[in-house]
C-alpha cells in the first residue's frame, strides 16, 4: 500500500503562487513515476506534470510549463508543485498519484485562483 496527503491548497489572487506538497509513505520503491493531475469545476482530470524518481526526469502539461515546477525532497519523501504567475483558469482540485491511474491517488487539494 502506498499513501499520498496532499498539502498547501488554498486562495490567491491571479499573478500569485502556491507551493503544493505531497507526502509520500509506505511501499513506494516501486513507485518509480510520480504524478500531478487536477480536475476543474464540471471538467475531467487533467494531467499536470510528472517526475521520474530514478532519474529525476520530469515533464508537464503545456498549459503550466514554464509556470509549474515539480521536485522531490528525497529526506522527507515528499513531491512538491511549485506553481507561479497562476490564473483563474488553473483553479481546480490538485491530485497526487503514484504510479498511474490505476495506482494511488491522494485525497486532493483545493486551489482557488482569483481575478
Amino acid at each position: 500500500q502506498v499513501q499520498l496527503l496532499e498539502s498547501g491548497g488554498g486562495v490567491v489572487q491571479a499573478g500569485g503562487s502556491l507551493r503544493l506538497s505531497c507526502s509520500v509513505s509506505g511501499r513506494t520503491a516501486d513507485m518509480d513515476y510520480m504524478y500531478w493531475y487536477r480536475q476543474a469545476p464540471g471538467k475531467g482530470r487533467e494531467y499536470v506534470g510528472e517526475i521520474r524518481r530514478s532519474d529525476g526526469h520530469i515533464d508537464y502539461a503545456n498549459s503550466v510549463k514554464g509556470r509549474f515546477t515539480i521536485s522531490e525532497d528525497n529526506v522527507t519523501n515528499t513531491v512538491i508543485l511549485q506553481m507561479n504567475s497562476l490564473k483563474p483558469e488553473d483553479t481546480a482540485v490538485y491530485y497526487c498519484n503514484a504510479g498511474g491511474e490505476r495506482g494511488y491517488w491522494g485525497q486532493g487539494t483545493q486551489v482557488t485562483v482569483s481575478s
